[in-house]
């Protein structure tokens, strides 16, 4: 049987990838390989210790907590957001998604907290990225591939925001990235904090993800990891080194897209979830609230709405969740989600599994790179 290591290092030795780590956990058991360097040129070898940009892994993070604000009684799952988001409290709609962003009509209903954490609230990304409405996720808001330092302020993104019609009436269409955007003001509004100091106090520490954050303080830049994309002509090419964007708080602290973390911080935070949210016997989720996160709460036609993004899988709070086993890693339940820059992390619940595999190299498009599939193939097999 093929091992972690040689699995991974299929892709680094010959192919394009400079490095990565892997760790496939299942109960007391964790199995962890780095493999390759932290950067194209192997000048320092990847190491468990490294630290990555982990992009869309940030959202199930986000997700967990705002769950904690819904225990703590500050917010509940129906409530209207546009008690802390005014930005957001009377919203308007394209007439239809295709149709220009200045014929619009008024919001059947409010935005809520639930519409948030599903996806739902009609601003994101549908599968085809063409539609007028889209355009000024990326223009006005800075949407897509993660660049935290050109990202406006959350009161001034929210601003922006406020501005740009939603696709779909709320609660009716899943689109992604956004919403999660939209929780981390959520977050910080709501608890009067700022999100980085939110997530800190109530996740970070008590979880000791002490590598887990918006920006790498310089005592750790050498164990940073250089962040790639391929060009079919130029080969690799940097798109952010240890000393780049991540080497300074952002002033919007993006939950689609924004921390920076390491296998085994990721790990502890599944952990959690994985224990009906409590850490060494105390309790950060509640077990009901694990169980929504975890749940897929869209209907058929929102799947297949967002099958680009979800390949036929379903949508829980801040990640996918398995509903066919249409590969043999696709254990109905397993949540979790993949980053744009080359990570993904799962876990499932039934089985007691967590697979985390980090890597610097952007993902190109829905199709999944051949060291994922891999990965978790090796994964399903162990």
């Amino acid at each position: 049987m093929t091992n972690l290591h040689d699995t991974l290092d299929r892709h680094i030795s010959d192919g394009p990838v400079p490095g990565a780590v892997g760790l496939v956990a299942r109960g007391d058991r964790t199995e962890v390989q780095a493999v390759g360097s932290v950067d194209a040129d192997g000048t320092s070898p990847m190491a468990r210790e490294s630290i990555f940009r982990i992009a869309s892994l940030t959202k199930p993070v986000i997700a967990a907590a705002v769950m904690m604000l819904v225990e703590d009684g500050r917010i509940a799952l129906d409530d209207p957001v546009g008690h802390w988001l005014p930005e957001l409290a009377s919203p308007s709609v394209v007439r239809t998604p295709d149709g220009p962003v200045d014929e619009v009509v008024p919001a059947a209903g409010p935005i809520t907290v639930a519409d948030l954490l599903t996806s739902r609230a009609g601003h994101g990304f549908p599968s085809d990225f063409s539609l007028p409405a889209v355009g000024p996720l990326f223009s006005e808001l800075k949407q897509g591939p993660p660049q935290p330092q050109f990202v406006a302020a959350p009161d001034a993104w929210m601003a922006a925001l406020s501005r740009i019609p939603l696709l779909h009436q709320p609660g009716d269409g899943w689109l992604y990235n956004t919403s999660s955007d939209i929780q981390g003001v959520l977050i910080a509004r709501v608890s009067g904090r700022p999100l980085p100091e939110f997530l800190a106090e109530r996740l970070f520490e008590p979880l000791g993800m002490v590598d887990t954050g918006f920006e790498v303080p310089p005592g750790k830049l050498d164990r940073f990891t250089s962040y790639y994309r391929a060009d079919p002509e130029d080969g690799l090419q940097l798109v952010d080194a240890p000393d780049g964007q991540w080497s300074r708080r952002p002033a919007f602290p993006s939950g689609a897209g924004g921390l920076v973390s390491t296998a085994d911080d990721w790990h502890a935070f599944a952990r959690i979830l994985l224990a009906d949210g409590s850490v060494e016997g105390r309790p950060l989720l509640s077990a009901s609230s694990v169980r929504r996160m975890t749940t897929d709460h869209l209907t058929p036609a929102q799947r297949e709405a967002g099958r680009v993004f979800l390949d036929g899988q379903g949508w829980g709070f801040g990640g996918s969740v398995d509903i066919e086993a249409i590969e043999p890693w696709n254990v109905p339940g397993r949540y979790g989600w993949v980053g744009g820059t080359g990570t993904a992390a799962h876990l499932t619940p039934s089985t007691g599994t967590v697979t985390i595999l980090l890597s610097q190299l952007a993902l190109t498009g829905p199709t999944t790179p051949a060291l994922m599939r891999d990965f978790w193939r090796y994964a399903a097999d162990t």
